[in-house]
């Protein structure tokens, strides 16, 4: 959805690729990336130099054949991500991409805040907004994240107090995680919900591993404010105004 908060008077003209961030298309560096591949446009004139300016006021600006306006304003959705897919939004093997998923002709600059691993499903932010981007992944922030894993065998009392007391790696110590033994299943495996507030690369499953119970699947629920609810597997909906706000919020801390 459109963000409609007021857009302040600017000073015209100004760069293209600053145009394009205030747009809500993409960051300034995925400003500039989407000029330099010849996807912008000026008044029906592809425009790939840097130093570029526009006026928007009597310019017409165009990503992909879209037109963009200031007002337009970022663009915020969720996608429930399903196992097969590739965190990126291409690939020089052609594997699946969850750009495959999500609506990259409609809003121009979309990409995914952090990644899901190719066989791990569920909460996959996207956004056109670069600088928010950023700030929800900064470790400063402490977004937490929960998921839902189904490892082998059960978990001790024992070895779940390890998570939460913060475990270490072999790239250092974590943060303490939330963790709660939800299933004992038949067939001698278990389910338990994790709750972290960091980002490392197979964070879950390096820690599921270091107690001797590695994850068979995995499935995130929750990314900061924002809950998965019911969206079916490979869909995507837009963020509500609430939602916005609340990521912008925790990102002021």
């Amino acid at each position: 959805m459109s963000d409609t908060m007021h857009i302040p008077e600017q000073p015209f003209p100004m760069r293209l690729q600053k145009f394009l961030a205030r747009a809500g298309v993409a960051s300034r560096r995925g400003s500039e990336d989407l000029m330099t591949a010849g996807r912008v446009s000026v008044n029906g004139v592809v425009v790939r130099e840097l130093g570029s300016k526009v006026d928007p006021k009597v310019d017409v600006v165009r990503v992909d054949g879209r037109e963009v306006h200031l007002a337009d304003g970022a663009v915020y959705l969720m996608l429930n991500k399903p196992a097969g897919y590739l965190t990126t939004m291409s690939d020089p093997y052609e594997r699946p991409c969850v750009a495959n998923l999500v609506p990259i002709e409609r809003y121009p600059g979309l990409f995914p805040v952090g990644r899901l691993d190719q066989d791990t499903t569920g909460l996959l932010l996207f956004t056109t907004d670069g600088d928010m981007g950023q700030r929800l992944l900064h470790p400063k922030h402490h977004v937490a994240k929960t998921y839902r894993a189904h490892v082998d065998g059960v978990p001790s009392e024992a070895q779940l107090d390890e998570l939460r007391r913060g475990i270490v790696l072999d790239d250092g110590p974590c943060q303490p995680a939330d963790v709660v033994l939800d299933r004992k299943r038949k067939d001698n495996t278990a389910d338990i919900t994790i709750r972290i507030r960091e980002g490392r690369k197979r964070q879950v499953k390096r820690m599921c591993s270091a107690i001797h119970h590695p994850v068979l699947e995995l499935h995130r629920d929750i990314f900061g404010p924002l809950e998965l609810g019911n969206l079916a597997a490979g869909k995507w909906r837009l963020l509500s105004q609430e939602e916005v706000a609340a990521l912008k919020l925790i990102t002021k801390r």
